[in-house]
């Protein structure tokens, strides 16, 4: 939480939501979401990590917002970590790479590099992994870019963007992607957005 209370879950799930909304945009992608998109419970990370392993997910991406301490400071900056053994997938850094740069482009604020972890979902996925960590919520630098939607969808996009990239994936027709839009009201009429 931010030290205004604000949970992590509500800036992780917006950038979900903003780089799953522009992967649909993409022919052959499927999307598996192993959280809870609620809020309301916390999936184990051996649940999380079994269905994608389960479904043979192509990559696993982790979308998260660091705290330091928990309280008000000049901390700032975007990280994307991949898993520190040896023996984990390559895949996993090449698509980090792919990714990280866009993310800190998107957002504006400083880099703070690709680094390696021992982390659960990055460990005992059987795919190549990232897990992003996308500012500081307890950053009086960072806070103002994660509470403006306009950013957290920029930094959403940006990670389908890199997946797009690294991937090589083919938009679908402009029709096909108009079509699955909703449709809006305005004055009373449906219309499709153009």
């Amino acid at each position: 939480r931010s030290p205004d209370d604000e949970r992590e879950w509500s800036f992780n799930n917006k950038v979900a939501e903003y780089a799953i909304a522009k992967l649909q945009t993409y022919k052959d992608v499927e999307i598996l979401r192993v959280d809870d998109p609620t809020g309301k419970t916390d999936v184990q990370l051996k649940t999380r990590t079994d269905l994608a392993n389960n479904w043979k997910a192509d990559v696993y991406a982790s979308i998260h917002h660091n705290a330091m301490n928990g309280k008000w400071g000049k901390h700032s900056g975007i990280e994307t970590y991949t898993m520190d053994n040896p023996t984990a997938n390559p895949k996993s850094v090449e698509i980090a790479g792919a990714i990280h740069p866009r993310v800190v482009m998107a957002m504006g604020i400083s880099n703070r590099g690709m680094k390696r972890a021992n982390f659960h979902v990055l460990r005992e996925s059987a795919m190549p992994a990232f897990l992003t960590e996308g500012g500081f919520m307890d950053s009086t630098v960072d806070i103002t870019k994660l509470r403006d939607d306009n950013y957290l969808k920029a930094q959403g996009e940006a990670i389908a963007e890199g997946l797009a990239v690294y991937f090589k994936l083919q938009l679908k027709p402009i029709e096909q992607i108009i079509s699955t839009l909703p449709q809006q009201v305005s004055g009373g009429q449906l219309y499709q957005p153009s």
